[in-house]
């Protein structure tokens, strides 16, 4: 379990694709192949099978093509604050990776908030620092690290409280995923989209829809994380339901704003807690 909670929180979450030229390059590749035949070149060395022809791919192989944050502030008083972003926003279109990691990296490393994801250590964190790494961006405020633990904040140390990982705490063996968990706990998972199909998003060129997926995954994750934080008596019953009640409040204000696709998030939520309350 997590030894606190931050002042500021963003529960985060990334959405990649197979990157054709990172894969001719790994794979010595001719520039005459397509890149389609290069992607399918990328999934065959990963394993790519009749059952499951798009495979998880190595994740220096692939793109960053979306990041979201779902960010808790707490205010003076007690109350929380809530912000919904991401790198592109919606109606933005396709960024170049490097800028959309630099973007978000540089204001992680300003902001210097504790960062809650699922996986984040196995998947996303790797490939943000990969990632960096092929597109040469300097980004050194996210990279600091304290000559000791209380000295600053550390997003490379693992077993920190800079970076919470609740797959590392919840997920057990076999391993549970962020969908299977959320919806037995009453909170919405996938949706309409699936992570594997991402790609196909991509290339028909709907990046919006690939940025509202990844703005929901992270509404999930902050839920999840708020459970966790209320059963390990960071937020007391009374606060728990208070800032659920907040959170609700956030998505219809949210929803008459124009973000219709929260709407579907909002329904699946109160159809899986009417479930629990009648199970």
């Amino acid at each position: 379990m997590f030894k606190t909670v931050g002042k500021e929180v963003w529960s985060v979450d990334a959405e990649w694709v197979p990157d054709p030229e990172s894969g001719r390059r790994a794979f010595g590749l001719p520039a005459s192949m397509s890149d389609d035949e290069v992607v399918a070149h990328m999934y065959e060395e990963g394993g790519a099978t009749e059952e499951e022809p798009r495979p998880y791919l190595r994740t220096a192989l692939c793109r960053v093509v979306s990041i979201a944050a779902f960010i808790r502030r707490k205010e003076d008083g007690g109350r929380v604050s809530f912000e919904l972003k991401s790198i592109p926003d919606l109606g933005e279109g396709a960024v170049p990776e490097g800028d959309l990691l630099k973007r978000f990296l540089d204001a992680v490393g300003s902001e210097k908030p504790q960062l809650v994801g699922y996986n984040l250590f196995g998947a996303d964190l790797n490939i943000f620092a990969q990632r960096s790494l092929v597109n040469g961006i300097a980004i050194p405020e996210f990279c600091e690290r304290p000559d000791k633990p209380w000295l600053g904040v550390d997003y490379f140390m693992r077993g920190g409280e800079a970076v919470i990982d609740l797959m590392q705490i919840f997920g057990g063996w076999p391993r549970a995923g962020l969908h299977v968990l959320a919806t037995s706990a009453g909170i919405p998972g996938k949706l309409d989209t699936a992570g594997d199909e991402v790609f196909s998003l991509w290339r028909e060129g709907k990046v919006d829809a690939i940025v509202e997926y990844n703005r929901c995954d992270v509404l999930t994750t902050y839920l999840l994380w708020l459970r966790a934080a209320h059963m390990a008596g960071f937020v007391s019953t009374e606060a728990f339901e208070r800032e659920r009640e907040q959170f609700e409040s956030h998505l219809v204000e949210a929803i008459g704003a124009g973000k219709s696709y929260l709407s579907r998030f909002r329904d699946e939520w109160s159809r899986l807690r009417s479930s629990m309350r009648t199970g």
